[in-house]
Formats: C-alpha cells, structure tokens, sequence
C-alpha cells in the first residue's frame, strides 16, 4: 500500500463507527512497522537514501493519523452520556432463566396484548421517560431532562447523546419522531395511540436538533411526563420501508433473525426455539451503568423459558431449571415457603391486578346464530349482570384461591392504588336473594319455583345456559371460574367451565367475538388511571367487553368516555379524582366487568441471585433486570 492509499484508508476509517479505536491500531502498527524498518536501515547503513525516503513517508503518515479525529466527518453523538443507578454493586456473567405460561405472541411493541409479549419487550425495549416500578415515581431515561411549558402544553426533552440500538446503529431525534408517526397512525392499529390523542386530537412532534424534541399537546395533560413511560423507542433504520410499505404490523414474530430487530434495552434477540424458550443476550450498546462505571446489564443471558402451566413452573423452580418465579399461586407460594431451600420467597404485598368475569357485549355479526343472539339479549340486560355479580361470593374466592393473600374486589381499583380507590362504591356482602329479584324484574323465571334444583328460564322460556372461558395457564382463574360455575348453578344457570389456550383465548375476545364470558385479569403498569385508559374507552382494545368501537355502543359508555377525556386534562389531583370516581361509579352500577379479587404479589428467587427487588407493579422481578447478577459461585457455574 502506497502512502496515498494509506492516506485514504485512514481518512475512511475516520468516516465510520469506531473510527477512534482503528486510528490508534493503525497509529501502534506504523510505530512498530518503522522500528523494523530502522533495524533494516541500520543493517544497510550504506543505503541511507532509503532510510530518508521511508523515515519521510512514515512521519508523513503518522502526522496525516496523528490529525484530530474532529477534522474528519465524525459519527455523531459520539460521546456516550450514561444513566448511572445506585444500588449493590454486582458481577459480570452468568445467565438467569425465569419461566412464562404462554409462548409470546410477538416481539412488537405496536401490537402486543398480552403479558408475555409485554415482558419480554420491556426487556429489549426502553422509553424516554421511566416510572420506576419500586417507588412509583418518574426518572430520566432516554431523555436525560425534560421540561413543561407554564401552560402545561409543550414538552421539550433533550436525548443522552451517544446512545445506540443493540446492532450498533446510533439513536437520534429521527428515531423518535419516527416512533411517534407510527404509534399515531390510525392503520397501525399501535395500542399506544389511545394515550396520544387528546378529545381525537393527536399530540404533535418536532425536531429542534439532533438531540432535542418538543411535543405539542392540544390540552394540557393531567400526568405530566408519565405519558411517555412505555412508549418504545422504535429503530428507523429498520423499520422505516416496512412501515412505507405498511408491513410494520407484521414483523417482530419471535421466529426475527436477530440481525433484524433491534432495541435500546438492556438485552437482545439471541435464540428462538419454537414451544421451548427464547434467549436474549446482553446489549453491548446498553446506556445504563453502576456507581462504579460498569457498563449494565450484568448478566450474559436472559432466558424464558415456556412454560404451560403454574405448577410446571414451580417444579422447573424447585429443580434450579429457573432461577425467577412470579405470579406464584397462594398454594404454590406456602409450599415454597415451607421448603426454604437455596431460594427466598416474598410477599410484596397487594398489588395493581384485577380480575374480573364479563359478558359477550359486542355487536352481532350477519352470520351470528339464533342460540347467539338469544344470550347477547341476556348478557346486554342490566339486572342480569346485576344478578350474576351478587351472586358470586367474592370472600370465597379470595379464601379458596388466594388462601387470604389477596383482597375482593368491587370495582376496578385494586386495594394496592389507595390513591385512586372510590371509597363511595359499595362493597355488598353476596346475596342470593338479591340476585333472584334482579332476575325476576328482568323477566327470568324459574322451572319450578326458584328452589336451588330449578333452571333459570329466560322471557321466552329457554334455559339460561352459557360457557366461561378462562386460560388454561392460569390455575387461579381456572378456580374462579368454577367456583362462578357454582355460585350460579344455585340460581340455576347450566354454566360450563372451557380452559383455553391464552393466545386462542385472545383471539376470541379480540378479533372472532365467539364466546359467551370469560374470566380474565389485567395488572396495571402505573398507578394513574391513564394506564388504563384502553379498557375504559370504548374504542380501546382492551375495552373487553366490546373492544374498538367506532362511536360509544351505549349512553353509559359514551359517558365514561367523557369523564376519562375531561380527567387526562384537568390540572389538579382532586379535579381528576372526582371526574375518575364519577367513572368508576357508572362502571359498578352497568356492571360489564365483574370484579372478583387482587392477589397479593408472590415472588421468589434463588439466594444466588443478587439484587432481587420484587415490585408491585409489572414487571415484578425483572423490573431492574440490568441489576441482576448471580454471586461468584453461580457466575462460574453458568459460564
């Protein structure tokens, strides 16, 4: 190589990433090239013009490397601003396996539903804007500051610089205004857009430079810098020609190659193994590091393994299979507890899910069947869903299932919130007398008189008879569900108990609408009600018992969704928890969700685990996941 190919060799190298460490290579490797070449020359002293030339084009080329790396094009932010994070100081290694009851269903943050999908995003994904799970409150995140207008209408956050996705490629403001194009377009269908538009006006987003991006809301919002707390940050440089090509919804199966998908969270795509698990390794580029300047996460690996049932999970637990459990059943938490090997169990305490029965609401189809439309009549009656919630013994539930570790439930905030509970809603103790004359105003009769042998007949003289799907994962929901089952058959409705598969269960509820009810549970992400706000509105998706409708089905619902809009803009806490019990009050008196209890939140861990935190909140033990470390002897263990 001649020295004007050696000249433009370095100038490229100054072009690309890690320009930097490959001109400090070049620099050592000329150092070392010209001590041979002196040893040489000095061997042939008699050659002296050779020694001129070469010394010549050797401090030619060195002076041409030594050049500040600013008089080349750089790649920009290249100074890393880290998030430092206190706490215990850990060791580098290891991998730690923790166990879901359901496959995910996609590693797309744009459509994800489920809690499986949900926690693995949110290990590969991060957000401008933190809520920590532990104390509830707002911290810096991608944006390493933030700042509202006196008005309370214009947000301006400033980018850590130097950040990068996991495959290397750096962040920017055009990354995150391309997120938020995306999480607003209508067709996207993105669960997130909910929380973006204002009385259907959609917040707006502008780029002032490089690192600094100001947000226009229409109205001033309630929460403040909470808005942005889940919302991922999407990669343009892989997204942006499927998005064009309106394909964005379809990528992100778990089946990705992980050159492929990329993310700003502490771990990335390694592995999939269809029906067994899915591996994540660390993220080099991750901007997170401990006191002491380590670069975060810890651990190597991050394994999920999948796991049917939460019995099969606690045996993969007792056997060092998994080395994080959560979601723990009352009764498989005691037996746990009793054992107290080489793992620690913890009550966290009551927590943020609640668990619920509701009916089929949605509007019938062209093809929809006589037997169908016959039990949407029914479950569309007030004082039936009225009767069916004072029948069931919530206090049984709570006994039987949670062996007392949870709370009943009469209304939607689960007793972890105190804050935002309605402490107006009644909490009725259950009443089958009260039941059997809802039932009767409604115009139900029963076979021969209403003695517990009886069947329940509708106006017209059908059986009342109907199906309760729950998933079958669930062991929890799968009680409640038959002792509902048993509750009713003493107002003598035939209900039949149908586990299903979660992502079949899903589908059901979400796209075919072909079951009767089902028991299913939420846990919400935050305290503020806002976190909710897809199952309050009624176009949201989460609005179960008649997702994503296009104008309010009822007047009642219409009216939930003026008290949510008002309270997202109201700019006092008493403002909003007025507007938010008015809501919550209307929820218990139309009754189209049927709360039934919260669990406390049961967590475990292996003594080699180090700085385990159980939280309240999702993600309850990998909340600090880029904290975890195993101790020494577990570190070379997995290695």
């Amino acid at each position: 190589m001649d020295v004007f190919a050696r000249i433009s060799h370095g100038a490229l190298l100054s072009r690309i990433p890690g320009a930097g460490e490959q001109v400090a290579a070049a620099r050592r490797a000329v150092q070392d090239r010209e001590v041979v070449w002196e040893r040489r020359v000095d061997t042939a002293r008699a050659n002296c013009s050779l020694r001129i030339v070469a010394r010549g084009l050797l401090l030619a080329f060195v002076w041409i490397l030594a050049w500040p790396v600013a008089a080349f094009p750089q790649q920009k932010n290249s100074k890393e601003e880290f998030l430092v994070l206190p706490g215990e100081i850990g060791r580098s290694g290891g991998r730690i396996a923790v166990s879901l009851r359901a496959e995910p269903k996609t590693l797309n943050p744009l459509i994800a539903a489920e809690t499986p999908s949900r926690e693995i995003i949110g290990v590969m994904q991060a957000d401008l804007v933190h809520i920590n799970r532990a104390t509830q409150l707002t911290e810096t995140a991608l944006a390493k500051s933030w700042k509202i207008s006196p008005d309370g209408l214009q947000y301006t956050l400033v980018l850590r610089r130097g950040l990068k996705f996991s495959d290397g490629f750096p962040l920017d403001a055009d990354d995150v205004l391309f997120t938020f194009q995306v999480y607003l377009n209508e067709k996207v269908h993105a669960p997130q857009r909910d929380l973006l538009l204002f009385e259907g006006k959609p917040i707006s987003v502008r780029k002032v430079d490089l690192q600094t991006i100001v947000f226009e809301l229409p109205k001033p919002y309630g929460v403040a810098e909470r808005l942005f707390d889940g919302l991922a940050i999407l990669p343009k440089h892989l997204l942006e020609k499927p998005y064009e090509e309106g394909k964005i919804g379809q990528l992100g199966t778990l089946a990705t190659p992980p050159n492929q998908w990329a993310g700003l969270g502490p771990f990335r795509l390694k592995e999939y193994v269809a029906g067994q698990r899915l591996v994540l390794e660390r993220n080099p580029y991750y901007w997170k590091t401990d006191a002491k300047g380590n670069r975060l996460p810890y651990l190597d690996e991050l394994v999920f393994l999948f796991v049917p049932s939460a019995d099969a999970q606690v045996v993969r637990f007792q056997s060092g299979e998994t080395d994080l459990i959560s979601r723990l059943s009352a009764e498989n938490f005691s037996v746990l507890s009793r054992e107290q090997k080489d793992y620690t169990m913890v009550d966290a305490g009551p927590g943020l899910e609640y668990n619920f029965l509701f009916f089929n609401l949605s509007e019938p189809g062209e093809k929809t069947s006589a037997k169908t439309l016959q039990e949407l009549k029914w479950f569309r009656e007030v004082k039936f869903r009225q009767a069916v919630s004072a029948a069931i013994d919530r206090e049984a539930i709570v006994r039987l299932v949670y062996q007392g570790r949870g709370s009943a439930l009469w209304g939607l905030v689960p007793p972890g919130n105190r804050r935002w509970r309605d402490d107006k809603i009644p909490h009725p103790a259950r009443s089958l007398g009260q039941a059997r004359a809802l039932l009767k105003e409604a115009g139900f009769s029963w076979s021969s008189g209403s003695n517990a042998e009886s069947t329940l007949l509708d106006s017209s003289g059908k059986p009342v008879e109907f199906s309760i799907i729950t998933s079958s994962s669930n062991a929890d929901r799968t009680k409640m569900a038959a002792l509902i089952q048993d509750d009713l058959k003493q107002l003598g409705m035939r209900v039949q108990v149908v586990p299903l598969e979660f992502r079949s269960l899903l589908d059901r509820v979400t796209q075919t609408k072909e079951y009767d009810s089902c028991v299913l549970g939420i846990a919400s992400f935050d305290a503020d009600p806002n976190s909710d706000i897809n199952v309050w509105l009624s176009s949201g998706g989460t609005h179960l018992w008649n997702p994503l409708q296009a104008h309010p089905a009822t007047p009642w619902e219409a009216e939930i969704d003026g008290l949510i809009n008002e309270q997202m803009y109201a700019r006092t806490f008493e403002q909003r928890k007025k507007l938010y019990d008015r809501a919550q009050e209307i929820l218990w008196e139309y009754q189209p969700m049927i709360f039934l209890a919260s669990p406390d939140i049961l967590t475990g861990a292996r003594k080699a685990v180090g700085n385990f935190r159980p939280a309240v909140l999702e993600p309850y033990v990998l909340w600090n996941v880029e904290q975890l470390y195993l101790r020494n002897d577990a570190v070379n263990a997995t290695r």
